[in-house]
């Protein structure tokens, strides 16, 4: 029969044992880029990550789909105006963006949150603001970043468009001088949309709850704006409709437009504000753009400490 033993355990030398190891550590000499360089960084995977670049083929798929159906139906155009030697095109640069508005709203919805959203759910943000990056970096990056991808969105059915107009042989000059104007309704546009959605993104973690609430947002008060013109008009109180405009974004930048840049508006009877009435306009939208970078900044001076 075996005989448990007892375990024997060694008993260490008396005095001190402690030992330096060297492994190698050796401080950085190289050279230190600073906040500058984060904020760029940032802004680069940002704007990549909106179109699913650097990501999964899952990721890219709508980003890319919207872009092409931002894109069709001005080529579409272009081979019409081509084919029929057409003397204008059938859509002015300034109104495509508004016709196309609810492919434009839901890019923001699906982009704004994937920008955000995840950094609030994982709470990464703390993670940033470890490294030189400060809030205001970490902000405008993100902000920049949308409003870049938008921009990239919106215009490049409008480069369709001159592209196709000049092979049309159409006025080089006529058609020069809107597609410079159909850039400046985009940039206005791309800058309140990405503020918006980002502010709205910004308060949940949740990606679906951004979508949704940034659809709702852009939608309802699209639809609401639209109504309660339509109504005005029906009463003959045609003076009331441009200022009822005042509450969409869609409808903000379709009066700016038609105020300054001598597009034809969108508002029942095409009764857009008149030139008074526009600066209203342009400086609720440029009011709105730096409020959604303050909120921004201070939502994320809150979620960094």
């Amino acid at each position: 029969m075996a005989v448990e033993q007892p375990v024997r355990t060694s008993v260490p030398p008396s005095g001190d044992q402690t030992r330096i190891h060297n492994i190698g550590y050796r401080t950085y000499d190289g050279p230190r880029l600073g906040r500058s360089y984060a904020t760029r960084s940032l802004y680069s995977q940002s704007l990549r990550g909106s179109y699913g670049l650097g990501r999964s083929v899952k990721s890219k798929v709508l980003p890319m789909l919207l872009f092409v159906v931002m894109c069709v139906p001005a080529a579409i155009m272009v081979a019409v105006a081509v084919a029929t030697k057409a003397k204008d095109l059938p859509v002015d640069y300034t109104r495509y963006a508004i016709i196309m508005q609810a492919v434009i709203s839901l890019y923001v919805a699906s982009q704004a949150p994937q920008s955000v959203s995840r950094d609030l759910r994982f709470k990464t943000v703390p993670l940033y603001f470890s490294r030189p990056i400060e809030t205001a970096d970490y902000v405008r990056a993100k902000y920049a970043a949308l409003a870049s991808a938008l921009f990239i969105l919106t215009a490049a059915p409008l480069l369709v468009l001159y592209i196709g107009a000049l092979l049309a042989k159409l006025d080089f000059a006529d058609q020069t001088k809107g597609f410079a104007q159909g850039l400046v309704s985009v940039t206005l546009l791309s800058l309140l949309f990405a503020g918006i959605g980002l502010v709205i993104a910004s308060v949940t973690p949740r990606r679906g709850f951004g979508i949704a609430a940034v659809i709702a947002v852009m939608t309802i008060s699209y639809g609401a704006v639209s109504t309660l013109q339509a109504i005005a008009q029906a009463q003959n109180s045609t003076s009331a409709i441009p200022w009822i405009g005042l509450f969409s974004p869609v409808t903000l930048i379709d009066g700016v437009q038609s105020a300054f840049l001598g597009a034809s508006s969108a508002f029942p009877g095409g009764i857009g504000p008149t030139k008074g009435e526009g600066v209203v306009y342009a400086l609720v939208v440029l009011g709105l753009i730096a409020a959604s970078y303050g909120l921004l900044v201070r939502r994320y001076k809150k979620v960094g400490l």
